[in-house]
């Protein structure tokens, strides 16, 4: 049984790599690299993209790369996003997006030292988020729907007082012109992996960072997730692992059988090896239900029963979910299955309508014409309702009050269509995804395979 002090070693594995010298060696080929940018670029072909792991990196539970490493590339091509632009055209926004395919190349060393190495392309680039299991519900049924509104409430207000809201207003007002500049979003995340080998020099500690005194939080700031808070001992292991391979609410069946790779190791009080890096945790998918119509969205749940431990017999454990990583805003519950979050689909279709009602309203000018200062004023709010800048425009034409209410009611059914009516959100996760788990090893004798 591992103590109170191991847990504490392996609770804080991740921070402490990122302050210990590396040893250097061999990166083996295949070995996945999640990259993360810190800052908005332009979307253009050839523009330099300066990424830096987002974890650690292992080999023979030897620290080879620190968290944070910066590794250089650029974008090598620029793919249409077919599905977006059709979605944008219907809005009035006539863009031609795109998908920008970077290839990294070289790894920054801290002492300004390159190391060249060869990956596939990464393609499918996007913000990540960090998925978090929640402390068990609390309360009957309305005291969870309450919950939910409020993490729907504390969204809705993210928007006007979380960082960068400036950058926000801005992106918004693009998004009202038919034509705008496209830029490559602060966050995106890239995972790719290692085509052959690769030979790292040591390298020294890099500086320390003094970590900052949490701010007083809010009552509409989401709380702290439960992992930035202490735990207590139970003798189990918080495993940070890669998935071996694709998951999906859409594909995935109960019962398929699951691996994922441990890729950082665990130590006991001695800090001898607990769980060695390259470890395997085989398990299976115990549910799995596709997003339907009606913004139904997917369910995906699944579990690990054994630890497969390097010339050793396999473990039997029981494991929980606690964090994933995921490229769409998801939430997991206290017994680690993914849904996605609540969303707010009353306010925009509720605010869009309003708007679009506005040239029908019987406040016109003194002299009852339609094309007064007033009328066009409400043409104008109504025309934008439904297409933007292209509705400004047609309602500031002086046309119809009546054309003008269409519009904005088709940009109303449009927000309905797509909270109410369309397939929800699927829950997937790529190969490599990175998942943290909560591991007890059981008493009993570990199953065959």
């Amino acid at each position: 049984m591992i103590g109170k002090s191991a847990l504490a070693i392996a609770l804080s594995l991740s921070p402490c790599a990122a302050l210990c010298q590396t040893e250097g060696g061999t990166l083996p080929g295949g070995t996945p690299l999640a990259l993360r940018i810190d800052q908005h670029l332009p979307m253009r072909n050839g523009q330099p993209v300066r990424a830096h792991l987002i974890y650690p990196i292992y080999d023979n539970d030897k620290l080879l790369l620190p968290k944070d490493t910066i590794v250089d590339g650029s974008v090598v091509e620029l793919r249409s996003d077919h599905s977006r632009r059709v979605r944008a055209v219907l809005g009035g926004d006539f863009t031609p997006f795109h998908k920008p395919v970077v290839r990294f190349s070289n790894f920054v060393l801290i002492d300004g030292a390159t190391v060249p190495f060869t990956s596939g392309d990464a393609t499918e680039g996007a913000p990540i988020f960090r998925a978090v299991a929640a402390p068990p519900a609390k309360g009957g049924f309305l005291h969870r729907q309450f919950d939910g509104l409020l993490s729907v409430a504390r969204t809705d207000v993210a928007i006007f007082t979380g960082p960068e809201k400036g950058d926000r207003f801005v992106q918004f007002i693009y998004s009202q012109i038919p034509y705008h500049p496209q830029r490559i979003e602060k966050g995106t995340a890239w995972t790719i992996e290692t085509a052959h080998s690769v030979e790292l020099p040591p390298e020294p500690a890099p500086p320390a960072v003094a970590v900052a005194t949490p701010a007083k939080r809010h009552f509409w700031e989401e709380p702290l997730s439960p992992t930035d808070t202490a735990r207590i001992d139970n003798g189990s292991w918080i495993v940070q692992a890669n998935l071996d391979e694709p998951l999906s609410s859409e594909t995935s069946k109960n019962g398929q059988a699951i691996k994922a790779t441990v890729a950082e190791p665990i130590f006991n009080p001695d800090h001898t090896i607990a769980i060695p890096q390259g470890s395997t945790l085989i398990g299976a998918v115990t549910r799995a239900k596709p997003a339907r119509k009606f913004g139904r969205t997917g369910v995906l749940t699944f579990s690990f029963g054994q630890l497969q431990i390097p010339h050793e017999e396999t473990r039997t454990v029981e494991t929980r979910l606690t964090g994933a990583d995921s490229a769409r805003d998801i939430a997991l519950n206290s017994e680690g299955q993914a849904k996605s979050k609540p969303q707010d689909k009353v306010t925009l279709p509720l605010l869009l309508a309003l708007m679009a009602s506005r040239p029908l309203d019987g406040d016109r000018d003194r002299n009852g014409g339609i094309g007064g200062g007033n009328g066009l004023g409400k043409n104008a709010t109504g025309g934008a309702a439904g297409l933007g800048l292209v509705g400004t425009v047609i309602g500031l034409s002086g046309g119809s009050p009546n054309t003008a209410a269409a519009i904005g009611y088709y940009g109303a059914a449009r927000a309905v269509y797509y909270r109410w009516i369309a397939r929800g959100q699927k829950i997937d996760f790529a190969k490599n995804t990175r998942i943290v788990v909560e591991t007890t090893p059981r008493r009993s004798a570990p199953m065959k395979p």
